[in-house]
């Protein structure tokens, strides 16, 4: 029982909390007034810069601790990147809502300048990580960052093609206008497709652990549970949910 708590309990709560409290901490920070989100990207600044010390200590580290260490970096960083977009500061060259009637090619154009910044920058943050990563040495934070990224850029494309729950109530007042580049309606194919290759990798990874052809490390457990999170997240897209509920402290 011991062994359980400390190898897959323990991490799993731990993703977990990071996902909910990250998420509420940043909902909340987002919705305080305009003149705190410079102290509040300064301070995240210097967390960021931490982090990726931190990470980089974390790679040289395969024990416990060391996977612990790079989950925390990278939800601190990317803390930065959600607070940056969320305040604005960096999400795109649009910073207007969608011309009405656009469909195709000339509304993915527009979509896509609406956040082309933060996209940049996630895609060289993740070019930084790799750069750093050595070649033999703990993968965690790397797989990490590369897990939310490859998920979240899965959301957004659900959010363009369409979705019943587009979320919109999470977005601050200042960045409604995103709201129309949303489409909420019925699922796409790509909606269906997204969500079962998630849930056959998150399913062979339980069964490999299951059947013993996977060692169940602090690691595993993290980004196994951080993908369920994920899964989770795109599945209340589907169904109306009070998920909103569990951030309401964030959310006055």
């Amino acid at each position: 029982m011991a062994d359980a708590l400390v190898t897959v309990i323990a991490p799993a709560l731990f993703a977990l909390l990071c996902w909910w409290f990250g998420t509420g901490a940043i909902l909340w920070l987002v919705r305080r007034p305009p003149a705190t989100f410079a102290w509040s990207m300064a301070a995240l600044t210097v967390l960021l810069g931490l982090s990726f010390w931190t990470a980089r200590l974390s790679m040289h580290d395969p024990s416990e601790q060391g996977a612990y260490l790079a989950f925390a970096s990278v939800i601190a960083m990317w803390s930065w990147h959600e607070m940056a977009f969320l305040t604005g500061w960096l999400a795109g060259p649009r910073r207007r809502a969608l011309d009405t009637g656009l469909r195709g090619w000339p509304r993915f154009v527009q979509s896509t300048q609406a956040v082309l910044w933060h996209e940049l920058a996630l895609a060289a943050h993740m070019a930084v990580l790799w750069w750093m990563q050595p070649a033999q040495g703990s993968h965690v934070a790397l797989c990490t960052f590369a897990l939310l990224w490859f998920m979240r850029f899965s959301a957004k494309l659900n959010l363009f093609l369409g979705v019943p729950e587009t979320g919109e109530q999470y977005l601050p007042a200042r960045l409604r206008y995103l709201a129309s580049y949303f489409r909420r309606g019925s699922l796409s194919s790509f909606y269906y497709i997204s969500v079962a290759v998630s849930v056959c990798v998150w399913a062979a990874l339980v069964w490999q652990a299951q059947h013993g052809q996977t060692v169940v490390s602090t690691g595993w457990v993290l980004l196994a549970t951080l993908l369920g999170l994920a899964i989770v997240e795109h599945l209340i897209m589907a169904f109306p949910s009070p998920m909103q509920k569990l951030w309401s402290w964030a959310m006055p």
